[in-house]
């Protein structure tokens, strides 16, 4: 069974038609990396993914949680809070831009999803949370505020809070995109890590050469539908449709 079940969706923003019937599903231990130009619904999927936004016809379940699935009418119907809830459990989730509290610490940044939404023990999360941003190379930086850090440095903090959350699924939007070139490489340091280690992630990238080195799978997205999809270094190195060969000539591997 797949951890994340995307099946047939579709979404539009009023006459706009942005998903057309797309189906992803991710295994365990498995990084997939979307890839797409601007425009080609690559963010709208993984808000979707992750209920902050709805779909209009569909499926999605994380293992056997069934978070949507279509009525009879062919439209999504959506579980109920509890649901909803047992789902949002199983992932976590960084932004481009980071997202963090600006005016609580690193640690408090780290500790407070875990805490306030989980309803964990709070000297069991500080633990967790002090390794985790040892992991992110930022000790010393625990009792800082965001905007002491540099990018990268935020970037990392988000990482740690998602990881925080135990999650069994990472989603990334974009996670480099608000870096510049150096602080790029430290992120794509730590998801590197992260795939080493078999985390199951989703990454929304821009960063081609990273995604064929990283990515198990890669899938082409544009116009709303899946153009291609297959092996990382398949889909980068040989395309085989002119869509996924055309988009891929604007980047130097």
């Amino acid at each position: 069974m797949s951890i994340v079940s995307l099946d047939h969706i579709e979404k539009r923003f009023d006459d706009d038609e942005v998903l057309r019937g797309i189906s992803v599903h991710v295994e365990k231990g498995e990084t997939v990396a979307i890839i797409g130009p601007s425009g080609s619904g690559k963010s709208t999927l993984l808000r979707c993914a992750t209920l902050l936004e709805t779909f209009d016809a569909g499926r999605l379940a994380y293992d056997d949680v069934v978070v949507a699935e279509n009525n009879a009418e062919g439209r999504a119907l959506y579980a109920g809070k509890q649901v909803q809830r047992q789902a949002k459990m199983k992932f976590g989730l960084v932004f481009q831009n980071f997202n963090l509290f600006p005016h609580r610490t690193v640690l408090q940044n780290v500790m407070e999803p875990p805490v306030l939404v989980q309803k964990r023990d709070k000297a069991e999360v500080e633990i967790h949370a002090r390794e985790l941003i040892s992991r992110m190379g930022l000790t010393g930086k625990e009792d800082l505020v965001p905007c002491e850090l540099s990018g990268g440095q935020q970037q990392r903090v988000a990482i740690a809070r998602a990881l925080c959350l135990n999650p069994e699924v990472l989603f990334f939007d974009e996670p480099t995109s608000a870096l510049d070139p150096e602080l790029t490489q430290e992120v794509l340091k730590v998801i590197r890590d992260l795939a080493a280690e078999h985390m199951t992630m989703v990454i929304v990238t821009h960063e081609m050469s990273f995604a064929r080195d990283v990515a198990d799978r890669i899938v082409f997205m544009d116009g709303g539908v899946v153009v291609e999809e297959g092996p990382a270094k398949d889909v980068i190195e040989h395309p085989r449709h002119e869509r996924t060969r055309a988009f891929l000539s604007k980047y130097e591997n």
